[in-house]
This record gives C-alpha cells, sequence and structure tokens, in this order.
C-alpha cells in the first residue's frame, strides 16, 4: 500500500467536508484519521471515498445547489447510495448521471424519493430515529459500529458498511426494525469477506 502524507490527508478529509476551521483541521484530522485507518476500508479507502464525495458536492452544486441541498451522499469503498426527496424524476435521474461521472466510483444505489414537496419528510423525526439507531451500534460490544453508515429519510433506514459476518449484519438490521416509527430497513451492507469488495 502506498504512503500517504499527512497533509495529503488532512486536504482530501478536508474538502470532503469533514474537517472545518483551523481548530478542527489541527484536532480534528488526527481523530479522523484514526478512525480512518480503523475501518474495514482502511486509511486509503476512506481518502478515495472522500475524493469522491468533494467531486459529487461540487458537480451537484454546479448544477443546481437544491440537488446539493435535496440529496444525502453516503459512500463506502466506491459505492455511492443516494438518499433523500427531489420534486421530479429528471432532478432524481439527474443526480445519480452526475454521480457516475466522478472518478473512482464503483456502483450507484439510487434510493432517492420523487415527491412534490421536498419538505414533507418529518426531519426531527429522522434526526431521532437515526440518533437511537446509532446508540444502539455504539454500545453493543458484538457490533463493529465503525463500519456502518446511517442515514434516515422519510423514517426509513438505509444501512451501508461492511459487517464481520451474517449474524452481526442480522443483529443490525433487527435494531433497525425494532425502533418505534421505523417504515422500513434498507440494508446495502456488505460483509467483509464478499469477493464484490475492494481487495476482498
Amino acid at each position: 500500500m502506498k504512503q500517504l502524507r499527512p497533509v495529503v490527508i488532512v486536504f482530501a478529509l478536508a474538502s470532503a467536508g469533514l474537517l472545518s476551521g483551523c481548530a478542527g483541521a489541527l484536532i480534528g484530522a488526527g481523530a479522523t484519521t484514526a478512525t480512518a485507518a480503523s475501518e474495514e476500508r482502511g486509511l486509503e479507502g476512506a481518502i478515495d471515498d472522500a475524493k469522491i464525495r468533494a467531486e459529487i458536492n461540487h458537480l451537484w452544486f454546479q448544477r443546481d445547489i437544491e440537488m446539493y441541498r435535496q440529496v444525502t451522499l453516503t459512500i463506502k469503498e466506491g459505492r455511492v447510495l443516494l438518499t433523500g426527496t427531489v420534486p421530479g424524476t429528471d432532478a432524481r435521474v439527474e443526480a445519480v448521471r452526475l454521480s457516475w461521472q466522478a472518478a473512482g466510483v464503483r456502483e450507484v444505489l439510487n434510493e432517492i424519493q420523487v415527491h412534490g414537496d421536498t419538505g414533507f419528510s418529518d426531519y426531527t423525526k429522522d434526526v431521532t430515529i437515526s440518533q437511537k439507531m446509532k446508540s444502539r451500534l455504539l454500545f453493543d460490544k458484538e457490533v463493529r459500529n465503525i463500519n456502518y453508515t446511517v442515514d434516515v429519510n422519510d423514517a426509513v433506514i438505509y444501512l451501508m458498511g461492511v459487517a464481520q459476518n451474517e449474524a452481526e449484519l442480522q443483529r443490525v438490521i433487527a435494531y433497525a426494525r425494532d425502533i418505534s416509527g421505523v417504515k422500513g430497513v434498507v440494508s446495502h451492507v456488505r460483509l467483509k469477506n464478499d469477493p464484490r469488495r475492494i481487495g476482498g
């Protein structure tokens, strides 16, 4: 694996919006780097994903600031999960098309909802569900929570990441289904030994 200089690491993470301000760059860089290195995708994989995030965000922002605001990105090992709500199918298709233009994208998972009123989702409810889910994963010693990302849109939980085994994955999905108010659970999690993974 090629060596990555600290300045390159900080730049990639900062450009993806993971660091903010001088203090954040100085204090957050070490913590963010250590966290990324502990994930199954590793530090280099995390940096590659950060570059993809920065490029897609740039493409969206140039095309339509509302797209940048309405669609959420989750990226793991070059797999891009799109969630959120847009006003029409054209915006949905365009968000996907632009995502494929970023270098390093291996797959685009389109979970964007189309609804005339993009503010119809109960944001507070979604945040509460997300916090509950993340808390459950954080305090379960049988789950490597660092490998999972949780996104909630209109009370649907979207899971992304890498599970150590099938038992861990089912444990995570069970947590999601057990949260009050959840309408559905969509898993895009892959197992650690899945041959489709980079280096898998």
